[in-house]
């Protein structure tokens, strides 16, 4: 399979934290499933940043723990699904925990941040077959100022492969 240059794609889903949230990502000027050969897409790493819509350098919610999910698939979803589901391409979580001020009220005093599948994490990367992806998030409280942003760069390249090669992909992630 040849190989092209490394190149970026970049999305962002915006969610009010109570109920689950999707954007479609568009592959459809990558990939390609021709009738002589096919162009697939291969994700090479995935990095995300969680960020307040309103504050962008802070996550806060009062008086509260929160968990924090998000999630790249090649089908769309109606919630956040685990890693034996074959449609997930790369998933994370963030977890803020409550703290006592000075002033005696409890904000999110530390927040831990983690991946649960990076296609960085593979020898190889992604290889993805599909026209579509989608980047959803859901978390357990509403934050304080509102909504937050999910916002993912995709590290990727092109290759070419046989039509039933790239067929037999994109069937297996649909």
């Amino acid at each position: 399979m040849a190989k092209s240059d490394s190149f970026f794609i970049r999305a962002k889903v915006t969610s009010n934290g109570t109920t689950y949230a999707q954007n479609e990502i568009d592959l459809g000027s990558f990939v390609n499933l021709g009738v002589k050969s096919s162009t697939l897409l291969r994700i090479h790493g995935v990095d995300c940043a969680i960020r307040d819509t309103n504050f962008p350098g802070s996550i806060s919610v009062d008086d509260a723990q929160f968990a924090l999910g998000w999630q790249l698939t090649t089908q769309s979803q109606t919630a956040i699904v685990g890693l034996d589901d074959k449609s997930v391409v790369a998933s994370g979580s963030m977890q803020g925990y409550p703290g006592e001020q000075a002033s005696g009220d409890y904000k999110t005093s530390f927040a831990t941040q983690d991946y649960d599948m990076n296609p960085r994490d593979f020898k190889n990367g992604y290889l993805v077959g599909v026209d579509s992806m989608f980047l959803g998030t859901d978390c357990s409280v509403t934050l304080t100022s509102g909504d937050y942003d999910v916002e993912v760069i995709l590290e990727c390249t092109l290759e070419s492969a046989t039509q039933a090669s790239a067929t037999a992909l994109a069937l297996s992630q649909q």
